[in-house]
């Protein structure tokens, strides 16, 4: 099953993305299967933050890991909102998630 996910580029436009909730992928992994300008640079592992973004939506997401949170505190950009897309698996539960990816550092 594929859910919709509504993600704002850093030029202001708006895009909506399928995404597969049966292929163990996580928003960072969408976001570059539709060639959206996300780095990803340490590949998924919360070791960088060039996939952080702001969560607009009231989704339920999973808690924040120790890693997690520790990137963020390094983080330039971060609001109460930032959670780095790595880190946000896609299920059915967030159809209709909305994003905005943070300014690159």
């Amino acid at each position: 099953m594929d859910i919709t996910i509504t993600l704002i580029d850093r030029e202001d436009t708006e895009h909506q993305l399928l995404a597969p909730t049966d292929m163990a992928m996580n928003l960072m992994e969408v976001c570059k299967a539709h060639e959206l300008p996300v780095e990803g640079t340490c590949g998924g592992m919360a070791l960088c933050a060039s996939c952080q973004c702001y969560v607009e939506s009231e989704h339920p997401l999973p808690e924040m890991s120790e890693d997690e949170e520790a990137m963020l505190a390094e983080a330039f950009h971060v609001k109460d909102n930032s959670r780095l897309a790595c880190q946000i698996p896609i299920r059915p539960e967030l159809e209709g998630l909305r994003v905005v990816l943070a300014p690159e550092e």
